[in-house]
């Protein structure tokens, strides 16, 4: 799978996710299995995939508020990640 291809599955299951169809680690291990997507970017760009995937996983575990982070903003940070790493692939 190309790391377009992944990205755009990471996309696919964040929206599925949102709309209450998958579950947290459907999601976690789709992104965390783009091998070719992170290897294609700067090594930062993994660094904070993995932090926010591993707070996301964490949130899970609590309701959506009563941990230190909030569900809701680590999606909006994925989101932003995405977008910033579509960016970042553009010839």
């Amino acid at each position: 799978m190309t790391a377009l291809e992944q990205l755009n599955t990471i996309k696919t299951k964040l929206v599925q996710f949102q709309a209450g169809e998958i579950r947290t680690t459907e999601l976690t291990d789709a992104a965390r299995a783009s091998l070719a997507l992170t290897s294609s970017l700067p090594p930062q760009f993994g660094e904070v995939l993995n932090n926010i995937l591993d707070r996301l996983e964490s949130s899970a575990l609590f309701t959506e508020e009563s941990c230190s982070f909030s569900q809701t903003g680590l999606l909006e940070n994925l989101e932003v990640w995405l977008k910033k790493a579509s960016e970042q692939l553009k010839p």
